[in-house]
């Protein structure tokens, strides 16, 4: 008797952006227990060409995507501001979801699709894919086990070029973007740096934003510091001008510094300075650990849509937008914000 094979759970995603077409689509699609069951888009046009490319047999309607009941789980791609709207119909129609970040523009959003996400029952995933990365889980690892010695602060820098024609759409719209380069760059640079720390509790912040007169921000820089006294800086800017993006992470501690990327970690032992960087595991096929950062993502979504795996609630999310919330306020206001 032929064996079956493993059951392949069905998936729809929305929108279909450039993070769909590089990482979420081609991941998704060579996978023997995934059916890529349907795709919706604003621009009908555009997503017909692209489920033409990756075999996706339907182009819905968001709505209808959202109500199909063969539909067991759904990664949202949508533009920011459609993030909580979208994730809470697809939790009240029975469906898990993987939302890009941000999870939601505010402390609330995140809170009530956590609430939604409780009472349905059903699993919400945040595509943070840097916790994802082998490099990333390394250096959070060496510093819960102490390697480090004390924390003093880490420093994270999200330093995008420079284009010759600016940002349009919805990413100008302070009202759909909930920010510019804070929103956009702090996000994922922020959660690096705190989650590597084990997401301390944040006790103030200080922050400034520069623009070239459009509705938001085109960088921005925040100083805050923990509950235990740990500072954390971020310098978040779309005008870098440079021959290519700079993402870097500083940890510096009492014991040992370590830095990203690539990983490296610096210990003091006896009197002197030993490199004690752990091996890296090489990610499948020679790729990148940005692109192995999102199948490992998706794997754990795949688990969590199959029934096999839980997803933790995102909890931390909500600290994560209070936090760029209050640098908005410190900005605004000119002084330092404290956070309760």
């Amino acid at each position: 008797m032929l064996e079956s094979g493993p059951r392949r759970v069905r998936i729809g995603v929305i929108g279909t952006g450039v993070t769909s077409q590089l990482l979420h689509l081609p991941i998704l699609s060579e996978r023997a227990d995934v059916e890529v069951t349907a795709i919706s888009d604003l621009d009908a046009v555009k997503g017909q060409a692209v489920a033409e490319r990756f075999g996706v047999p339907r182009v819905l309607t968001d709505d209808e995507l959202i109500a199909a009941e063969e539909i067991e789980g759904v990664v949202i791609c949508a533009p920011s501001f459609l993030h909580e709207s979208f994730a809470a119909a697809c939790l009240e129609a029975g469906k898990h979801v993987l939302v890009e970040r941000p999870l939601a523009l505010s402390p609330g959003g995140a809170r009530h699709l956590l609430e939604v996400a409780r009472a349905t029952g059903k699993g919400v995933v945040t595509g943070l894919s840097h916790r994802y990365q082998a490099n990333v889980r390394a250096l959070r690892s060496a510093i819960a086990e102490g390697a480090l010695g004390e924390i003093g602060t880490a420093r994270v820098t999200w330093l995008n070029r420079a284009v010759r024609r600016p940002r349009t759409g919805w990413r100008r719209r302070a009202l759909e973007s909930g920010g510019g380069a804070l929103m956009d760059l702090g996000v994922p640079a922020l959660d690096l740096a705190l989650w590597v720390l084990g997401y301390p509790e944040m006790g103030r912040v200080a922050a400034t934003t520069r623009g070239d007169g459009f509705d938001v921000e085109e960088e921005a820089h925040v100083h805050a510091v923990t509950r235990d006294g740990v500072a954390v800086t971020l310098t978040a800017s779309w005008r870098l001008h440079a021959p290519a993006d700079r993402h870097r992470l500083w940890v510096l501690g009492s014991e040992g510094s370590a830095r990203l990327s690539p990983l490296s970690i610096y210990k003091q032992i006896g009197g002197r300075t030993v490199d004690i960087t752990p091996r890296q595991p090489i990610p499948r096929g020679g790729e990148d650990h940005f692109t192995n950062g999102y199948r490992r993502l998706l794997d754990e979504f795949v688990r969590v849509v199959g029934g096999t795996a839980a997803a933790m609630p995102p909890t931390d999310q909500i600290g994560l937008m209070t936090l760029i919330e209050a640098a908005y306020e410190s900005a605004h206001e000119g002084r330092e914000v404290k956070l309760s």
